[in-house]
């Protein structure tokens, strides 16, 4: 048995709608920097906040490796296989780069079952065989789907998996709801269950439900600090005046609905992202919704305030995750005009005019924004068609084959923003599917950055992380006073520790043990174990990891605990969720 490093340390520690999406039509022809369509004064569009307009980045390490999974299909969509490294080039900002890492993968079906454990023995899925798998998980959208278009969403996923699953194929469902990350099924490859599970879904009230649509195109796309006057171009009667007021406040109201949507929907991908980490491959993460809430006139846009710092680091963690994002319009095809709108409330002499072009703005500006998230991270959005399942198959395909290749980022180039990947193959006819890019900044680039709400996230997920293996099993259990004492034993094993040989052999491991009884915590521990490694203990980690150990306090009772170990070197989290009770 290798040896093991031990320290006894103080371990202070759906969204739908009839005609949806299939095969991924063609990107709205709309501008994207116009509001609308018509003659009449559009409002004014408010302007994007951008990446590159934070400050310079500090690299935490001098070493950062881009890992990009590719596709190659040929006309007919067939996976082309057998390319070599020669074949491929990766362009960063139009710069071609060095090709550093080079790998074909071919997917397995194996199933993400933790191995057998002794009673008291618990584990999170990061510790696999390292074999590559197809993995697709299907999250369906409550808080951006309207209302009655979920329960569409559902069927047509239903319809999918009675036809189209593949023996083996490896599938999970999950919900994004308002209250967060609903697990509604674990990874399977068994179609019964996971159609059982889908019928037992209930539709849930959308952030914007019932809210007024032509109050959603203005919050999405106005300057809601300019003046009414100005924000619609001048209004030529006192009618005009009451009902431009009236939206104007209603748009005020949707702003914030529109950014708790948002907060859940970035919250989500990054667990998700987290729960997927520590598993080999590329996944695809089939996201049936009927929007985003957030305009984005380019890659580099990011929400304003508080929400840029989590939507980077949920882009980031998608990429490091290696999962390509499938958005499924499940609304379809659309009438947006006012006039088939029995809720319509005319505004005035100009309003019906303003209301079909913000109207007509909102819809270009959904499809536009889901085809950017998909693109961002080497996925595809699928809409305006009836056969969403058609969407559901070809994100599954996508993962099954595929090239993973690799360079070195310039880490001497502190510009923030977002950095443009362009991967070409150097085959006739060959159609390549990768991320268009992926931010430099402060938060995707230092993972100081992150490090509290890495650890609050995921002492509150649903899922465990992986991105870092951990193992843990319970000792002995001990009076104390009018509580016990019960130690516990944490195993993290040598590919989980990073060590950083350019620094004289740092490493940086933070870890937090939880106890939760009722909702309420009843004990807690954590602590940072960081430093210079010597030599000798250098090797006992390379041999056989880091293990230590400690012990709660805790009355007789019933209990969840959670044990978090985050990697603060990269920014990696594991953890393990580990049901306790104590006589």
């Amino acid at each position: 048995m290798p040896a093991r490093l031990d320290l006894t340390l103080c371990l202070i520690i759906l969204s739908t709608g009839h005609l949806a999406a299939a095969q991924g039509g063609t990107r709205s022809t709309i501008p994207r920097t116009s509001y609308g369509m018509t003659t009449t004064q559009p409002p004014v569009i408010s302007k994007a906040h951008h990446a590159d307009e934070e400050h310079d980045v500090a690299f935490k390490s001098k070493t950062v490796l881009v890992q990009i999974p590719v596709v190659v299909t040929d006309k007919s969509g067939a996976h082309v296989q057998g390319l070599t490294k020669l074949d491929f080039e990766v362009q960063e900002d139009k710069k071609e780069q060095k090709i550093a890492s080079f790998e074909e993968v071919q997917a397995t079906h194996t199933p993400l079952n933790i191995p057998s454990r002794n009673t008291g023995e618990f584990g999170n899925l990061a510790g696999q065989d390292g074999s590559a798998r197809g993995v697709v998980l299907v999250a369906l959208d409550t808080v951006n789907t309207p209302f009655l278009d979920q329960a569409y969403g559902r069927k047509q996923l239903i319809k999918y998996l009675s036809d189209n699953l593949n023996a083996g194929q490896i599938l999970g469902l999950v919900a994004i709801t308002g209250k967060g990350l609903k697990v509604l099924h674990d990874f399977s490859s068994d179609s019964a269950s996971l159609i059982e599970a889908l019928n037992k879904v209930r539709s849930e009230l959308p952030a914007l439900q019932g809210v007024d649509i032509d109050a959603q195109a203005l919050a999405a796309a106005s300057d809601l600090s300019a003046p009414l006057e100005v924000a619609f171009g001048g209004m030529t009667s006192p009618a005009d005046a009451v009902e431009s007021f009236v939206l104007y406040g209603d748009a005020a109201l949707v702003r914030v609905q529109q950014d708790r949507a948002i907060e859940i929907t970035m919250r989500s991908f990054l667990n998700i992202a987290r729960s997927l980490a520590g598993i080999p491959g590329r996944k695809s993460l089939i996201w049936a919704t009927g929007s985003f809430p957030f305009y984005i006139d380019s890659p580099a846009a990011v929400p304003a305030a508080y929400l840029a710092p989590l939507y980077e680091e949920a882009m980031q963690a998608l990429g490091d995750a290696e999962i390509s994002v499938y958005p499924v319009d499940v609304r379809g095809l659309m009438n947006y005009s006012p006039a088939a709108d029995a809720n319509y409330r005319s505004r005035g002499s100009t309003g019906f005019s303003t209301a079909l072009a913000g109207r007509t703005w909102l819809q270009s500006a959904s499809i536009d924004t889901l085809n950017e998230l998909a693109e961002m991270t080497g996925g595809r959005a699928f809409f305006n068609s009836n056969d969403i399942a058609a969407g559901y198959k070809r994100a599954v395909q996508d993962s099954a084959s595929y090239y993973l290749v690799g360079y070195y980022l310039d880490t001497k180039n502190t510009k923030p923003g977002w950095r443009k990947l362009k991967v070409k193959v150097d085959r006739p006819g060959a159609e390549v599917r990768a991320r268009s890019g992926f931010f430099v900044t402060n938060t995707t680039m230092n993972p100081d950055a992150n490090r509290k709400t890495d650890i609050d996230a995921a002492l509150v997920s649903p899922f465990e992380s992986t991105g870092v293996p951990v193992d843990m099993h319970w000792g002995q259990t001990t009076a104390d006073g009018d509580k016990k004492k019960i130690e516990f034993f944490v195993h993290v094993p040598a590919n989980g520790v990073t060590i950083d040989h350019g620094a004289k052999n740092t490493f940086g491991l933070e870890f937090v043990s939880v106890a939760v009884q009722n909702d309420k915590v009843a004990d807690t521990i954590s602590q940072t174990v960081e430093g210079e490694m010597r030599p000798e203990m250098m090797a006992q980690v390379q041999s056989g990891g880091l293990s230590y150990h400690n012990a709660l306090k805790l009355p007789p009772g019933r209990y969840n605990v959670h044990f978090v170990v985050r990697d603060n070197l990269k920014g990696a989290v594991g953890s393990v969720n580990v049901p306790l009770t104590v006589n």
